[in-house]
């Protein structure tokens, strides 16, 4: 089980973090992360992070579905000490994550932690970081 202070129980917080947030997908689950922001904070404290999970009927039936969400709680559990704090995680089990056992369901969750952590992070045109056209030099005409 989690604990109380580090489950996402909002849809707003759910929304967010798939929204807003980066995305690392693997064969058995899909990770989304939002760091460092939660809209409930009062002040300036910042809160732990907090992880929810998706599995839907394409995982498998109820029973299924529950086996999946509990190893991985159980996973997460493990690894919130990694996670900034005040950060949104939603992992989202595919269809595959039914038939995988504990040590593939860990694999891809620690790869896709470590993309989403360690990642370069995400650049936008607007910032002026993409490349410049080679055959053109600012303030000059091209030859």
């Amino acid at each position: 089980m989690l604990p109380t202070e580090n489950r996402l129980r909002r849809r707003e917080d759910f929304a967010a973090a798939v929204r807003r947030g980066r995305r690392a997908g693997r064969p058995l689950l899909v990770v989304h992360l939002r760091s460092r922001t939660d809209p409930h904070v009062p002040g300036g404290e910042i809160p732990p992070p907090r992880a929810g999970f998706v599995v839907s009927k394409a995982v498998g039936n109820a029973v299924v579905r529950n086996r999946v969400k509990r190893r991985l709680r159980h996973l997460l559990r493990d690894r919130l000490s990694l996670l900034p704090p005040g950060s949104l995680v939603v992992v989202r089990a595919q269809p595959g994550a039914a038939d995988a056992d504990h040590v593939e369901l860990a694999r891809d969750l620690d790869a896709a932690l470590r993309k989403l952590l360690n990642g370069p992070p995400h650049r936008s045109a607007a910032s002026g970081d993409s490349p410049r056209n080679p055959g053109s030099e600012p303030g000059g005409r091209a030859q």
